[in-house]
């Protein structure tokens, strides 16, 4: 006889969140729309200090935050702390480039802005909570060109030579995809698509994710 184990299906991976955010009907709204999709909401905070207090950032898979936490500014200096330890994903009213540009410089995984619609909240913190980046369409032409504008990073050469697989790797990575899903489209091992993507930080001399999809954005732009 077959044990009830053995016929079980796979469970889906679990995702832990946290939400932060100062508005309490959008802390509301985003996280019965998760736990509805059976992502686990384990902190909703009004304010940045509010969710240290919930524990270690490291504890959650994603971090779902507005960009403008109260009137002083932008929190990227708190963005950039959590995505230290954690996938950082932003969703904010603002679509200007600056905004959207330094987010990602400082690190977050994703940028939506509140236009999104459901179904793309729930992809964006599924593929960062994975460790891929998700981008809202409208804002990928901003962004490339806010970045194209702004410092390269490592040694000022965004075309230094990858091999073409090193090449579509990367491209990959732009589009948000985590290391096994480029493995299955590449048709190789997830070690390997490792090994490609730290021979690229290597002869692009970069660092962070937001590097990675950076460098990616500059070198899918037409020559």
């Amino acid at each position: 006889m077959v044990s009830t184990a053995d016929t079980a299906a796979p469970q889906p991976e679990r995702i832990v969140a946290a939400i932060v955010d100062d508005h309490p009907v959008t802390r509301y709204g985003i996280g019965h729309l998760l736990t509805s999709a059976g992502i686990t909401v384990a902190a909703s905070v009004g304010r940045a200090p509010d969710l240290h207090a919930t524990g270690p950032v490291a504890a959650y898979d994603v971090v779902v935050t507005d960009l403008y936490l109260d009137a002083t500014g932008p929190a990227l200096a708190e963005i950039g702390a959590w995505a230290a330890d954690t996938s950082v994903l932003v969703i904010s009213a603002s679509a200007r480039p600056g905004d959207v540009a330094a987010t990602v410089r400082c690190g977050a995984s994703g940028y939506l802005t509140k236009h999104a619609s459901e179904q793309l909240l729930l992809h964006a913190v599924r593929t960062v909570a994975a460790g891929g980046f998700a981008l809202s369409a409208e804002l990928a032409d901003i962004l490339h060109t806010e970045l194209r504008s702004g410092p390269t990073p490592g040694d000022g050469s965004p075309q230094a030579r990858l091999s073409p697989r090193e090449e579509q790797t990367l491209a990959h990575l732009a589009r948000g995809l985590t290391h096994a899903q480029i493995a299955a489209r590449m048709g190789v091992r997830k070690a390997t698509v490792d090994t490609y993507v730290e021979r690229i930080r290597s002869k692009l001399q970069l660092g962070n994710k937001a590097e990675l999809t950076r460098a990616a954005l500059q070198r899918m732009s037409p020559s």
